[in-house]
């Protein structure tokens, strides 16, 4: 008997438009080399044949790509040994046929899908493998005609086809439209029976004794098979029924956990699951980790409202989540190195959860790994999105397949701690006009909280699953059950960024925000690669074709003016926007983490980029972090002091609120004072606190120390042992501040250098925006406010000769300071 063996068909592929509007060079062109995974947009320019797609204006000038028919063919070298030979594509992107020697084996219809296709005796050495994929676009055209119109946001009907619903574009995200063979596609060959799915469940009790519950699903003949699991020095056997749906239970013994990054370590365990015939030869083998935890949703009314608290091990955890898009408009390049670039990015920055959203992917296996590894917990969204979507057929049975495929692949890893149906389309069932415009069809209401639920009752029982975000639970004590309550449930917030200052969050009291953010331009470095417009502005067309949000630059400036004004300069406009968006981010999150035990979770709308665009990431879509990198990374510190010199919302008056998330108790001296931007005290506070470990602690201001003598001239500082914040006591564009004084020492080290600043006037939220200098260089730190006399030091990694004049000019050493100081300033 033969194990299962692998041969990729990776090797010797070509691509060709066969229908479609293609132009007169790219037809006279013929096939050309194509790479799988792939994506016939990277082929085309790897070819020569398209400009960069992300560069300046080309996106409009690539539509007729997505409008075209294209066929991949390859010839098959080998075939590996077995009786039987299947044909496995781990993705499709996405309305697919395949054909052997010309003989169509496979039409599919879903990018997020594995396919396995029975070639014995249709496939040889020698044999042509073809696979012709249809227009998205066409083909999502004819199937909202088929399946009856439904409401969706942006302008393609995405809601009809199973491919990622911002692969047709979105207010972040590129309109490619592409496809291609985007995962691996391999030829298996085996005998007698494998493995066709394998789901491990790691569960722990409160005295730590783990159990390892394994379903295991066989193809093939079953008679005399047996399934063994193997975790550590301990194995488990069993017989494989009739059926093919083998199940087993191992005791694992006395376990370590599984912890949540700043929580405890990430203990996880190797697991082997083996297929064996009669005589005990191995047959198939499933290879993995597991991590003992539990995890589950505290949904039970209170005093409040409804909380929903992510409890982990027993343990409420706030979480510090970031949203995760697909960090490539052509997914198929985002490999693991990549994956641990922007992955370092969030931890870095403290986040501890990822929700991977609605309109992208199930990521790859890679992906959730890294997170099991850095303890970075994983919401995973189903793959729906501000969209009404058809309950039948044929979508219904593809969402079906899908939805099993997924959750058998992902179930055993225990970064992923939450499903969740879908992206905002219960709140858009409420309040987007959808019930009038659907006139009584479907929209997806049976998926949400009838199909899902029973398909995660079957094949994951032991996780939360949650029908949509935002979301108020059943059972809450909401008089009105609107899905979007912050009183209730989940909420997203975007009418600060849409309609009001980001000032606006403070007035929020809500118990967990899943989405909320405001946008910025990317790095200069970015930019200025994919936009090259003479003269670069605002406005300028490929900052237009850059910006896809609606009326996002009205957005930007109405954001902005309330606080700095509008610069002339380009390179100034940049920065304050920059800037802006650090301001809202730092308002907004501090606030959510001041309200713990309350507020029990911020979600940042967004981690990352698909391609260089202004949006709402603090990493951008070449992996260079943005000055509100580094105010995402200070707001979610250990511990955090926040001042709420004018709490909104509240009778309360001036407050200082100190944030614990340790296991240890925060004992020291609150030293609040009133001083001059001279740095001269005009009034103080001081007075011992004590912070209950994971636990905030509110104390009142002093009138003396909160109320302005000459506002414009002063601020208000909080320190708790070295742990400290800054306010002005009034807008920075009404500020008295100085232009800056600096003073500057360049320290080389092994793997770049220290630039060591000293402040001789009070510098407000200094920035090294060191990719102007190199575009490869990583800083450390950002945004760091100092009093005359005191010292900030920013580490660079770089490769580049450092230069200390580069580095310390104006354009490069950035401030505050330098947009409200000078002759323009009142």
């Amino acid at each position: 008997m033969s194990r299962l063996t692998v041969v990729p068909l990776s090797t010797g592929w070509s691509v060709q438009t066969v229908a479609g509007p293609v132009p007169a060079e790219v037809a006279a062109a013929g096939p050309v080399p194509a790479t799988v995974p792939g994506s016939v947009h990277t082929d085309l320019l790897a070819a020569g044949l398209v400009p960069e797609p992300f560069e300046d204006a080309n996106e409009r000038l690539l539509g007729w790509v997505g409008l075209c028919t294209w066929r991949y063919r390859t010839t098959v070298e080998q075939l590996p040994p077995g009786d039987r030979i299947t044909l496995v594509a781990h993705g499709l992107d996405t309305v697919a046929r395949v054909e052997v020697d010309g003989e169509v084996v496979l039409e599919s219809r879903d990018m997020h899908r594995t396919f396995r296709v029975d070639l014995t005796g249709r496939v040889r050495a020698g044999s042509t493998l073809e696979v012709i994929f249809a227009s998205a676009v066409r083909e999502a055209d004819r199937a909202s005609l088929e399946l009856g119109a439904r409401p969706h946001t942006n302008h393609h009907p995405y809601n009809a086809l199973r491919k990622m619903a911002c692969g047709f574009g979105w207010d972040w995200g590129p309109d490619f439209a592409s496809c291609g063979i985007w995962r691996p596609l391999e030829l298996h060959g085996w005998s007698t029976a494998r493995l066709d799915g394998v789901r491990p469940h790691a569960l722990v009790d409160d005295a730590d004794h783990g159990t390892l519950q394994v379903s295991a699903d066989v193809a093939g003949e079953r008679d005399g098979l047996r399934l063994r699991a193997r975790l550590d020095d301990r194995t488990e056997t069993v017989d494989v029924p009739a059926d093919g749906a083998a199940t087993l239970e191992l005791d694992a013994g006395t376990v370590r956990r599984w912890w949540p990054r700043g929580h405890g370590e990430q203990a996880r365990y190797d697991v082997a699951v083996e297929l064996l015939d009669a005589a005990g030869a191995v047959l198939d083998r499933w290879d993995g980790e597991v991590g003992f935890r539990t995890v589950e949703t505290e949904t039970t009314p209170d005093a409040d409202g409804t909380p929903f608290t992510l409890v982990v091990n027993g343990r409420p955890v706030f979480v510090k989540g970031v949203n995760w898009i697909p960090d490539d408009a052509f997914p198929h390049r985002v490999d693991r190195a990549r994956l641990t670039t922007i992955l370092d990015a969030a931890e870095d920055a403290g986040v501890n959860l990822l929700r991977v959203w609605g309109g992208g992917l199930y990521e790859s296996d890679d992906f959730y790994a890294e997170c099991d590894r850095r303890g970075l917990m994983v919401w995973q969204d189903f793959l729906f999105a501000c969209a009404a979507y058809a309950e039948e057929e044929p979508l219904r049975g593809e969402v079906e397949a899908e939805v099993r495929d997924n959750v058998t692949r992902l179930v055993g890893h225990p970064s992923l701690v939450l499903w969740n149906g879908n992206n905002e389309n219960l709140w858009g069932h409420e309040d987007w006009e959808w019930q009038e415009r659907l006139d009584g069809r479907t929209w997806g209401a049976g998926y949400y909280h009838e199909l899902l639920p029973a398909l995660l009752a079957e094949l994951d029982p032991h996780r939360p699953y949650t029908p949509g975000s935002p979301f108020t639970p059943h059972g809450s004590t909401s008089t009105t059950g609107h899905p979007n309550d912050p009183a209730h449930g989940t909420v997203h917030v975007w009418d600060v960024w849409n309609a009001r200052d980001w000032t606006a969050y403070r007035g929020y009291r809500p118990r967990f925000v899943a989405e909320w953010g405001w946008q910025a331009p990317p790095t200069w470095a970015t930019l200025t690669g994919s936009v090259h417009d003479d003269p670069l502005t605002p406005a300028s067309p490929g900052m237009q074709v850059h910006q896809k949000a609606a009326e996002g630059d009205r957005k930007l400036t109405r954001g902005l003016v309330p606080h700095l004004r509008v610069p002339d300069d380009m390179e100034d406009w940049h920065w304050a926007m920059q800037l802006n968006q650090a301001f809202a981010l730092r308002a907004g999150l501090e606030h959510f983490r001041s309200l713990w035990p309350r507020c029990a979770g911020s979600v940042y709308w967004q981690l990352n980029d698909c391609w260089p665009v202004t949006s709402w990431a603090v990493v951008d879509g070449e992996n260079r972090r943005k000055p509100a990198f580094f105010a995402l990374r200070h707001a979610h510190a250990d511990r955090l002091v926040v001042l709420a010199l004018d709490p909104a919302g509240t009778d309360d008056g001036p407050e200082v609120r100190l944030v614990n998330d340790t296991d240890e108790p925060w004992e020291d001296e609150l030293v609040l004072s009133r001083r001059r931007l001279d740095g001269d005290v005009l009034a103080e506070h001081r007075e011992p606190v004590r912070v209950a470990p994971r636990q905030t602690l509110v104390v009142a201001v002093p009138a003396a120390v909160a109320t302005a003598g000459e506002a414009r001239e002063e601020l208000v500082l909080a320190d708790v042992g070295g742990v400290r914040t800054t306010s002005l006591l009034v807008e920075d564009r009404d500020s008295a501040l100085r232009p800056p004084e600096l003073d500057a020492r360049l320290e080389r080290t092994g793997d770049g250098y220290r630039l060591e600043v000293t402040a001789r006037v009070l510098v407000k939220d200094l920035t090294l925006l060191v990719d102007k200098v190199d575009p490869a260089a990583v800083v450390d730190d950002g945004l760091v406010t100092l009093l005359p006399g005191e010292s900030a030091t920013f580490v660079v990694r770089s490769a580049a000769e450092p230069d200390l004049e580069r580095l310390t000019a104006p354009g490069v050493l950035r401030s505050v300071n330098q947009l409200v100081a000078g002759p323009g300033h009142r």
